[in-house]
């Protein structure tokens, strides 16, 4: 496990809130130079602590109005060529191997109710080894935050 002193978890969760933030701000915010910022940066990635910067895009606003989640059931010994074909999706933001029998939990962004049908008709019903799927289309969100609380 990696220990983080108080700086280091205001840099996170500061960067969290808003990845856009300076290294002058930060430095201004906990006293420190920016360069010491730069460096306590460099070393949260380096060590994995900071996956990535990015940012948040509301697929809504850009024409993708459902968001779908699927349970898709596969044959054991299939599962990671259906796991590594359906990350190739564009429409797909996550993938993930759950518990239980032999699940992969998805998360896609549709178009419409149709792009939906085709999505699971078409493309995953066409995926070999794939046996059942289901599907949710979320209604209304309450929290979507993917980083752990520090």
């Amino acid at each position: 496990m990696i220990e983080l002193d108080d700086k280091d978890i205001i840099i996170l969760n500061t960067l969290k809130n808003n990845s856009r933030t300076t290294y002058a701000e930060l430095s201004e915010q906990l006293n420190i130079s920016r360069v010491a910022v730069r460096e306590r940066i460099k070393k949260l990635v380096k060590m994995g602590v900071i996956e990535k910067f990015t940012v948040i895009v509301n697929g809504r606003k850009l024409g993708k109005e459902i968001s779908a989640f699927f349970e898709v059931e596969v044959e054991p010994r299939l599962l990671e060529e259906v796991a590594k074909e359906i990350s190739q999706d564009d429409n797909v933001a996550i993938v993930y191997e759950m518990t239980g029998p032999n699940v992969l939990h998805v998360h896609a962004f549709l178009k419409d109710h149709n792009e939906l049908r085709e999505y699971v008709k078409d493309k995953l019903f066409s995926i070999k080894g794939v046996k059942r799927v289901e599907s949710r289309i979320l209604l209304k969100r309450y929290k979507s935050d993917l980083s752990i609380r520090i």
